[in-house]
């Protein structure tokens, strides 16, 4: 068994230094500090300066990097080493955005093949010479996924500025609100459907790809019909052809890249169509100058490497139960939900590498939301509620509009809510009262474009395995979401009619109330 981080002289010594913190105003107050606090990398600027934190906490922080090997384990990430140990397997995201020629010989073939094939597709679909079964040309795609195989695609469709050429419908949720909702605004014979599944076993993925099956055969659409508008991402080409799919429809999926790291592969077609293959590449691109500048910038200035210090110093030794990301910028509307899945189920973990139960706080909730809106309701709680958190800003220097004066708002509330999360407000009225001393960072991207979506993800991805790395855990796996896929089969059945048994008493209320409904209509 290994000690755990917490015993860590290191670790210990950033403890007594935390029980003494100067306020994050105090800090501002060392020039030498603040200097160390400003980074730029693959053209994201960040300011860390209102973090709550000292030279002195700064350094026991990278000497805590230092004891855990961190720059070694980075090392073994990127050269492909087994790091996801409970499933015995690489975690290869990275190799997926390395340009040709410069990627590893055991990965390079394979993601050159599949993207080549990608882009083979999307410019036949996008000149028309590929067509759906009545010659009609392609105008809607409807995208079947759901986590990482979903959240991504759509963060990224809905920043980034699209062609016109497709309109992209996305299905995740087995709700069939979501899967109606999406056909009802298609036609068929116009319409391709996207179905991304590792395993191609995905409870709500494969409902609702039967649903938009059925949605062609009832109107008239044979089985091989259906395979010229069925496409799959899936490592099971078995079961994709199966369903119908034929083999030359299915790009493929690695079990070296987890759902939430696999926007970079072909995962991100409904990107490629959307926006096109050169948008695509900038993203890829922009994440790959993130990855080198993870792997090459020493720590203190290693801008992945103290995104997830300042995480550790306030989430284990500030207190700060919950992060918040704040992104002023609409497009950016979805980010908060992608980090959310990124950040929590790759360090939602209470299980150390050894298998021993960890004995510090993981990751920290996550939450989020988009600009000024949020100003005008969960604001209230950051600025006077009782829990202790950090924050995130996101914004653009530059719009992608010609509203000035908007965006000038913009980033002149952006910059104001994180000065006054800062400094509070010392009202006579206790009610008027803003305590402050909240440690927030800001991210500057020169514009909200591909390239810097792209760099912004992958820093995210960096920062979650480093803090993986302190805390011992494993960021690449995610064994506590398989419980209640297990347990909704049997209750499925229930709720059909068969007996109930072995339920507690709750459970078998509320499959009564719901089987009586079904009676009644």
């Amino acid at each position: 068994m290994t000690n755990s981080t917490s015993t860590l002289p290191e670790w210990k010594h950033l403890g007594r230094l935390a029980q003494s913190a100067a306020s994050v105003t105090e800090c501002t107050q060392d020039a030498a500090r603040n200097d160390r606090l400003t980074l730029h990398a693959a053209g994201i600027d960040a300011d860390l300066r209102k973090q709550r934190l000292s030279n002195e906490a700064l350094d026991g922080l990278l000497e805590l990097a230092r004891a855990v090997s961190l720059e070694d384990r980075r090392d073994a990430l990127l050269r492909g080493d087994h790091v996801n140990t409970s499933e015995d397997r690489p975690a290869m995201h990275t190799a997926l955005r390395t340009p040709a020629g410069a990627g590893l010989a055991s990965f390079e073939p394979h993601v050159q093949a599949a993207l080549a094939g990608m882009h083979k597709l999307v410019d036949k679909l996008t000149t028309g010479e590929l067509r759906g079964a009545t010659n009609r040309a392609i105008t809607d795609i409807v995208h079947i996924g759901i986590g990482g195989s979903h959240l991504g695609p759509e963060l990224a469709v809905r920043a980034l500025p699209g062609t016109g050429r497709f309109k992209i419908h996305f299905v995740a949720n087995i709700d069939g609100h979501a899967i109606s909702t999406a056909l009802a605004a298609c036609d068929p014979e116009r319409t391709a459907v996207i179905v991304v599944s590792k395993s191609f076993s995905t409870l709500e993925t494969l409902r609702n790809a039967e649903a938009a099956r059925a949605w062609f055969l009832e109107r008239g659409f044979t089985a091989m019909d259906i395979a010229r508008h069925f496409f799959a991402i899936s490592a099971n080409v078995q079961e994709a052809a199966r369903f119908g799919i034929p083999a030359e429809n299915v790009f493929p999926m690695w079990d070296w890249v987890g759902g939430r790291y696999s926007v970079w592969s072909t995962v991100g077609l409904p990107i490629a169509l959307a926006c096109g293959t050169k948008v695509f590449a900038d993203m890829l691109t922009g994440a790959h100058q993130m990855d080198r500048h993870f792997a090459e910038a020493p720590l203190t200035e290693n801008l992945p490497v103290l995104l997830a210090l300042t995480g550790i110093w306030n989430s284990n030794f500030l207190g700060a139960s919950n992060h918040a990301v704040l992104a002023y910028d609409e497009r950016l509307a979805l980010l908060p939900l992608y980090l959310q899945q990124l950040e929590t189920e790759s360090n939602g973990k209470s299980v150390r590498l050894d298998g021993q139960t960890v004995d510090v706080q993981t990751m920290p909730i996550l939450w989020g939301g988009v600009g000024t809106t949020g100003q005008h309701a969960y604001h209230q709680l950051l600025h006077q509620g009782t829990r202790a958190f950090s924050a995130d800003f996101i914004v653009a220097a530059k719009p992608d509009h010609h509203l000035e004066d908007h965006h000038r708002w913009l980033q002149a509330n952006a910059l104001a809510q994180s000065q006054a999360m800062m400094i509070g407000d010392e009202q006579p009225q206790a009610e008027k009262r803003v305590p402050g001393n909240h440690p927030t960072t800001t991210f500057v991207l020169e514009q909200l474009d591909a390239h810097h979506l792209g760099a912004l993800l992958a820093l995210y991805e960096h920062k979650v395995f480093c803090q993986g790395v302190i805390w011992g855990i494993n960021s690449f796996d995610q064994w506590g979401v398989e419980l209640g896929k297990r347990l909704a089969g049997p209750i499925y059945q229930q709720l059909g009619g068969t007996a109930v048994l072995n339920q507690d008493a709750s459970t078998q209320h509320l499959i009564g109330r719901l089987r009586a409904s079904q009676t009644n209509d």
